[in-house]
């Protein structure tokens, strides 16, 4: 049977996947109900370490993941054909992402967020995959290039998603080429390390607690699109009765 279309699920990874959807979900509901000023007292999640420690380690999470991911996809046998379907579906999402932001966030609209990343990250960690061992220092290359180079041509809107910026643009999500390249690497070589010599760790068993986890964790993309909306119309929907 052809490995790409009947590859086994790895429910470890689907759960740890999950575990990230759930981090979200809470930390966006806490936002939301900032935003509406129903917490009390007022946040600052652009600045506060509480907020901002907690986004970049589910960024972190989400990317390490999705490197994970594509190495497994990639042992399946994954093929360019089925690769780029799956692709059309996130980078189609990230176009949605950006229209709906820009009509809640006119002056801070997404233009380069997580879905953004993802997708010009999953094609470049693809061509790069074959180096196996060599990404371990591609990615430790990555994540401290910006710390290191930062030049004002990469403070522009159309130009801010290579990462290299002097200061954090003015946007609800920004999640640019570098560093996160390099979380996404590391994902993969751990990936292709793990399935190769310890395969148990993501195919071994889950426990029942779990599975739930696993199953959101692999309706990832269509709940992170529904979620905010959803999350929204709620607390609107409450605002208007209590008003």
């Amino acid at each position: 049977m052809p490995a790409s279309t009947h590859a086994p699920r790895f429910e470890r990874l689907d759960a740890l996947r999950g575990v990230a959807m759930v981090w979200m979900a809470l930390f966006h509901l806490a936002f939301d109900l900032n935003y509406f000023g129903w917490l009390q007292p007022r946040q600052n999640f652009y600045a506060d370490p509480w907020w901002t420690v907690q986004r970049g380690c589910i960024v972190s999470l989400f990317v390490f993941v999705a490197g994970v991911s594509l190495a497994v996809a990639l042992h399946g046998g994954q093929t360019w054909p089925r690769f780029w379907r799956r692709w059309a579906q996130i980078a189609g999402c990230a176009v949605l992402v950006s229209l709906g932001s820009a009509l809640m966030f006119p002056k801070s609209w997404i233009s380069f967020g997580v879905l953004h990343g993802i997708a010009l990250m999953l094609v470049l960690a693809r061509l790069a995959a074959p180096l196996k061992g060599a990404l371990w220092p591609l990615g430790a290359l990555c994540i401290a290039l910006p710390a290191f180079v930062q030049h004002p041509f990469f403070d522009a809107r159309w130009s801010n998603w290579v990462g290299l910026v002097t200061h954090k643009p003015v946007t609800e999500d920004f999640v640019p080429l570098l560093p996160w390249l390099g979380v996404m690497l590391c994902g993969l070589a751990a990936g292709q390390w793990l399935l190769r010599a310890r395969p148990q760790w993501l195919s071994g068993p889950l426990a029942a607690q779990a599975r739930p986890l696993a199953l959101l964790g692999r309706w990832s993309l269509s709940f992170y699109m529904l979620h905010q909306p959803v999350l929204i119309g709620i607390l609107m929907a409450v605002q208007a009765l209590r008003s």
